[in-house]
């Protein structure tokens, strides 16, 4: 028998590419919309043991999402997925009155897609999760972020920088790997509607706990239904 050749996690790769070769561990940077929750799915068909961390900042839709990501896990009770971490890093004293924390001015569904940018978002979710990574010496996080995605730190160059920075500050290994960025959110729906994907929540602005309807999230979502020819199931 020859010897099983184990990828090496500090070599130069594409950062949007997580299908090369199995690996053991991966951290899921996720939230509880649709984009996340397919993440899962691809994550656990490809990693043997898949580590959900959710990152709680004090945002509006925070609650409901975390509510809809677990009614997900229970749904697909996949082996590979860990229990869920959650992490809090509020950040009221940074963003003030910023419409995603008082719900004034939530962008409509009629709002282009950077109306959504939330400053330096993904740089502080990456951060908590790089550290995460260290602490149990996982050499992966994958995220979500689709081919659409307008902003600086959504894009394959900064998800390369910020591995080589992280690994430098962290001394081990470490690579950002966002496999959707080739995709839209309509083929993520198409690629996994047998997955539960109706569970998943994908509100700036819930009423009650319950989409709004009205903004832009909510109006994105529905056009990938729409547009993938899919009738959208109710939670």
């Amino acid at each position: 028998m020859g010897t099983k050749t184990r990828r090496n996690p500090s070599a130069r790769q594409n950062v949007t590419d997580a299908n090369r070769t199995p690996a053991d561990a991966v951290c899921a940077l996720v939230s509880g919309g649709l984009d996340s929750c397919a993440l899962l799915a691809h994550l656990a068909q490809r990693y043997r043991h898949v580590y959900p961390l959710f990152i709680r900042q004090g945002l509006r839709w925070e609650s409901a999402e975390e509510r809809a990501l677990r009614r997900f896990l229970r749904a697909i009770h996949s082996h590979q997925i860990k229990p869920l971490t959650v992490i809090r890093q509020p950040i009221g004293n940074l963003y003030g009155n910023h419409w995603s924390l008082t719900g004034r001015g939530v962008p409509d569904r009629k709002s282009p897609d950077a109306a959504v940018y939330l400053p330096g978002r993904n740089l502080m979710l990456l951060t908590n999760a790089a550290v995460f990574c260290a602490k149990h010496r996982i050499p992966y996080i994958a995220l979500g972020s689709l081919a659409h995605n307008p902003f600086p730190d959504a894009s394959p160059t900064f998800f390369r920088l910020f591995s080589r920075l992280a690994a430098r500050a962290l001394g081990q290994p470490l690579i950002v790997l966002a496999p959707f960025r080739s995709l839209s959110k309509t083929d993520v729906l198409r690629r996994y509607r047998r997955f539960p994907l109706h569970l998943s929540f994908s509100c700036i602005n819930p009423k009650r706990g319950r989409p709004c309807q009205r903004c832009n999230k909510c109006a994105e979502r529905a056009a990938a239904y729409r547009d993938a020819h899919i009738i959208a199931a109710k939670p």
